[in-house]
C-alpha cells in the first residue's frame, strides 16, 4: 500500500487529497485538508501553506507526511488583478478654490449665498452684505446662537459654517432661521471675505442646487468655464444632504488628465484598442486576436502604466524570468471608482467611469520545479508536477454522482476560471482565462468605496440584512426574521453581514440595496461574462449548443448566489449545469487535487 497525496495550489486557498494504492490497482480517497495560500500562487512562498495542509491530511488518516510515496502538484500559473481608469481626470483645488462638503447633522433648509465672515472678525462687517458666519469649536452653541440674534438685528446674515457638531444646538435657539452646516473639521483653512454658497435639504430628500454645476453657478455667478470646473464637485455631492461650496477669486483649478491609452495585443493578430472603447468592445479585440502571446500598454498613459505595474510585480516575485514575462489573457470590467477631488475639504470624491482587469501573467518557466525541489529537499519525498489545473479539475469532477461522459467543467477560483470539456472518447480541450473571485472582490471595494478588501471579501460571499429592532431583522430579499434572544445593541440601524461566525457590521454608511445591487452586479459581470467566453472557447464548433452538461467546481463554485445565477444564464441553451459534489463527499471543492491522485493510477510507473 501507499499514499499518493495531490496539491491543488490556488490563488487563495491550497487544497490537499490524499489516496491509497493498492498493489492490485485499486484507489481509496483516505483524506482531504485545505489552508489558504501563503504567497503569490506559483512562487516559493506557497511551501509552506502547502506543507500545512499536507500534514492537516494526514493527520486524518493517523500517518505523518513521511508515509507520503509521492506528491503531486498542478501547474500553478500566477494571475494578478489590477484597476484602470477608464477616464483619470484629478481636478487639483488650490487655493481653495471650489470646496464641497457633506456633514451628517447639518440644521435647518434651504440654500443660501454670501461673504464668508470669520467669527473672529466680525468687527469689519457691513450693512446690506450677505454674509455666512464660520465659527471655531473654541465658542460655545449658547455664545454662537446669542450672538447672531444680537447680529441679525443689524447685518444680512444668510447662513453658518460650524466647526463643532452642534448645528442642531444653534439653530434651536436662533430667532430667525436660516441653514447651518457643521462638522467642517479644517475650518481654518476658510478664506476670509470669499464668496461661498451653502445648502441643507429636507429631511429624506437630497441637495439639488449644489449638486447641479448650473446650480452652483447660480449662487456664485460663476461664467462658463468655471461653471466647467465645479463639474468634479457637483457630482461628488449628489445624494448628500447638505453642502458648501466657495470661490476665491483668483484661485487656480488645475485639471491633469492622464490619458486612458491603448491595449496592445500580440496574437494571432495584432490589434489595438482604446481603454476608452469600454470593456465589451475590449473582449471583443481580446476575442479578435486569437492565441495570444502578450499584452502590453500604451507608455505614459494609465493602462500602460497598469500593465507596467503588473510585470514589475511578476518580476519582484520572480527575479529569473524577467527576460520572459508574459500578459497571456486579460478580462475587462466595466465599473465606477470614486476619484478623490485633491484639495478639497472633507475628502470629497466623485465617481468615473473605469475599467477593471484581471490579467493572466506567465513566464517562460514558471518557478514550480522550484517548489517542486523545495518540498522534495524538506519533505525526503517525491514530488512531480503532474498536469495543467483544467485537466485535473475534469478528471475531479467525474467523481460527481450522476455525471458522464462528455461533461464539460468551470473550475471557478479566486484568480483564474478554467473550463474543459471531456469528450466521449477522453479526449479534452480546454482554456485557462484571467478573472475570478478576486476581481470581483476588487470590483466591490472600488464601486462601494470601501478602501478594505478584507470587507469586500465578506460581502461577496455572504449575504446581508438590515437590523430593524433588538428582536428582528430584515433580510436583503426583503424577508423579516424575529430573533429569540436580543441582537446586540451595536449592531441596532446598521446593516450586516449573515456569517457562520456570527453578524459582521458593516461600519460604512451604505444602503443595503446598493451593496446588494453591487456584489450581485460584480459577480454577473465576471463569472458570467467569463462563463460564457471560456465555454465557448472549448465546445465542439464554439457553440453553446454543443453541450449539454456542466459541473461546477471551485472555491467560487460554493458561494451562495453564483452557482444559480450561472444556472439561469446557461438555461435559454439548456445546458444542465449545477454545483459539483466531488468524490460524493467534498461539494464543489477538492476537484483538482482529486484530479491530480487519479491520473496519478493512469501512469505508467504507477
Amino acid at each position: 500500500m501507499k499514499y499518493i497525496a495531490g496539491v491543488d495550489i490556488g490563488n487563495s486557498t491550497t487544497e490537499v487529497c490524499v489516496g491509497e494504492a493498492a498493489e492490485n490497482g485499486a484507489l481509496i480517497f483516505r483524506a482531504s485538508s485545505s489552508c489558504p495560500t501563503t504567497g503569490t500562487k506559483g512562487t516559493l512562498e506557497n511551501v509552506h501553506g502547502i506543507k500545512t495542509a499536507l500534514s492537516r491530511a494526514m493527520e486524518k488518516i493517523g500517518e505523518g507526511i513521511s508515509s507520503l510515496r509521492c506528491i503531486r502538484l498542478n501547474e500553478a500559473a500566477p494571475v494578478i488583478g489590477d484597476t484602470a481608469m477608464e477616464t483619470l481626470t484629478e481636478t487639483i483645488i488650490t487655493d481653495s478654490s471650489m470646496i464641497g462638503h457633506n456633514p451628517s447633522t447639518p440644521a435647518g433648509a434651504g440654500q443660501a449665498a454670501g461673504e464668508i465672515l470669520l467669527y473672529d472678525n466680525l468687527v469689519r462687517a457691513v450693512k446690506d452684505t450677505p454674509y455666512i458666519i464660520a465659527v471655531s469649536r473654541e465658542h460655545p452653541y449658547e455664545e454662537i446662537a446669542a450672538q447672531i440674534n444680537l447680529l441679525a438685528q443689524q447685518l444680512k446674515i444668510t447662513g453658518l459654517i460650524l466647526q463643532a457638531d452642534e448645528a442642531v444646538l444653534v439653530y434651536n435657539r436662533l430667532r430667525k432661521k436660516i441653514p447651518i452646516i457643521d462638522e467642517v473639521l479644517h475650518i481654518d483653512k476658510l478664506p476670509d471675505g470669499v464668496p461661498a454658497a451653502i445648502e441643507v435639504a429636507l429631511p429624506g430628500q437630497t441637495i439639488r442646487m449644489l449638486s447641479n454645476p448650473y446650480g452652483i453657478a447660480t449662487l456664485l455667478n460663476l461664467n462658463a468655464e468655471e461653471t466647467r470646473t465645479v463639474t468634479p464637485i457637483a457630482k461628488s455631492l449628489i445624494g448628500k444632504r447638505s453642502a458648501v461650496v466657495l470661490k476665491t477669486p483668483g484661485g487656480n483649478v488645475h485639471e491633469n488628465v492622464l490619458p486612458a491609452g491603448e491595449i496592445y495585443l500580440n496574437g494571432s493578430q495584432t490589434i489595438s484598442i482604446n481603454l476608452d472603447e469600454g470593456a465589451d468592445q475590449i473582449m471583443k479585440a481580446v476575442s479578435d486576436a486569437g492565441s495570444i502571446y502578450d499584452i502590453s500598454g500604451q507608455p505614459d498613459t494609465n493602462v500602460g502604466n497598469m500593465f507596467t505595474r503588473i510585470k514589475q510585480g511578476m518580476h519582484a516575485l520572480d527575479p529569473a524570468a524577467s527576460a520572459d514575462i508574459r500578459i497571456t489573457d486579460i478580462l475587462a470590467v466595466d465599473t465606477l471608482a470614486p476619484v478623490l477631488i485633491s484639495g478639497a475639504l472633507a475628502g470629497e470624491t466623485c465617481l468615473e467611469k473605469a475599467v477593471g482587469i484581471a490579467a493572466m501573467v506567465k513566464t517562460q518557466k514558471l518557478p514550480m520545479q522550484e517548489i517542486a525541489a523545495r518540498l522534495k529537499a524538506d519533505l525526503g519525498t517525491e514530488v512531480t508536477i503532474a498536469g495543467v489545473e483544467a485537466v485535473m479539475a475534469s478528471l475531479g469532477a467525474l467523481t460527481t454522482p450522476g455525471t458522464q461522459l462528455p461533461l464539460a467543467i468551470l473550475d471557478m477560483g479566486g484568480g483564474s476560471t478554467d473550463a474543459a470539456v471531456i469528450s466521449e472518447n477522453g479526449q479534452v480541450t480546454m482554456t485557462h482565462q484571467a478573472g475570478a473571485g478576486e476581481l470581483v472582490s476588487m470590483l466591490i471595494e472600488t464601486e462601494l468605496g470601501l478602501g478594505d478588501r478584507r470587507i469586500a471579501e465578506q460581502i461577496k460571499k455572504y449575504p446581508l440584512a438590515k437590523v430593524e429592532s433588538l428582536f428582528h431583522m430584515r433580510m436583503e430579499n426583503g424577508q423579516m426574521t424575529f430573533v429569540e434572544e436580543s441582537i446586540d445593541p451595536r449592531f441596532f440601524g446598521r446593516v450586516i453581514l449573515l456569517t457562520e461566525h456570527g453578524y459582521v457590521r458593516i461600519e460604512q454608511d451604505i444602503p443595503m440595496e446598493k451593496i446588494v445591487q453591487v456584489r450581485r452586479d460584480a459577480k454577473r459581470k465576471v463569472f458570467a461574462a467569463n462563463a460564457f467566453r471560456a465555454l465557448r472557447q472549448v465546445a465542439p464548433g464554439h457553440n453553446l449548443k454543443n453541450i449539454s452538461n456542466v459541473v461546477l467546481v471551485g472555491g467560487s463554485a460554493q458561494d451562495f448566489e453564483i452557482p444559480e445565477m450561472l444556472m439561469e444564464e446557461l438555461a435559454e441553451y439548456r445546458i444542465v449545469c449545477g454545483r459539483g459534489n466531488i468524490r460524493g463527499t467534498e461539494g464543489p471543492r477538492n476537484a483538482v487535487a482529486t484530479g491530480l491522485v487519479l491520473s496519478y493510477v493512469g501512469e505508467p510507473s504507477a
